[in-house]
């Protein structure tokens, strides 16, 4: 999946003018709950204020608080004017770069503010591939890193009509043995099939249903 596909669009997003006060930010991210906003110079786009930024650069001040949130524009405090997104990457690389910030804007070739991608919505895409949002069985087993292992796991999955709500590998390295999570919908015959599974070289870890 890209950015593109989970990118929430302009007229979606609360946004800030860059010449608004500190004052008029805080209004707005405490209104609707948010912690940050993309500040704009009409289409462009020139950085985010957040919630901490305004209360860091304020304890950096000399100022008085009332002087300094009225007196202080968001351009005056913005970050991130240079980190953006085209909406081409691959979603999961966002990740680490959504680590300690709310939010990252798309903007196209010219810096045209088109939205933005949230750390929440990045987070909600990883829930989704685990199959969190839907109630089944998670079976977290290892399998020795060969040729046709996924075929043999679908093969297996599909004797016994599993439907098969999320599957995640981990170790895409040179280790020899790779661990699996496969989540299924709750059936009568969960027990002949990771029986199978370990007949065919699967080594089962834990079987949980949620």
């Amino acid at each position: 999946m890209f950015v593109k596909g989970i990118m929430i669009p302009k007229h979606h997003c609360f946004t800030i003018e860059h010449n608004e006060n500190l004052t008029t930010a805080l209004d707005k991210l405490e209104s609707h709950q948010i912690d940050g906003l993309p500040v704009l110079e009409g289409n462009k786009y020139v950085g985010v204020v957040t919630r901490y930024g305004i209360y860091e650069s304020f304890f950096n001040s000399s100022k008085a608080r009332d002087e300094y949130l009225n007196g202080t524009t968001v351009a005056e405090v913005a970050t991130h004017s240079d980190m953006y997104l085209s909406g081409d990457e691959i979603f999961e690389r966002t990740l680490l770069d959504l680590k300690d910030f709310p939010l990252l804007a798309v903007v196209d070739e010219n810096t045209k503010f088109l939205g933005i991608v949230t750390r929440s919505d990045v987070l909600e895409q990883f829930g989704s591939a685990f199959g969190t949002h839907k109630p089944g069985v998670r079976i977290a087993f290892t399998s020795v890193e060969t040729e046709g292992r996924i075929a043999r796991l679908a093969e297996i999955a599909h004797h016994f009509h599993e439907h098969i709500i999320s599957l995640v590998t981990f170790d895409e390295t040179d280790k020899l043995v790779r661990r699996i999570v496969m989540k299924v919908e709750k059936k009568d015959n969960i027990d002949k099939f990771t029986k199978k599974l370990e007949e065919s070289g699967f080594r089962i870890l834990n079987i949980q249903e949620d």
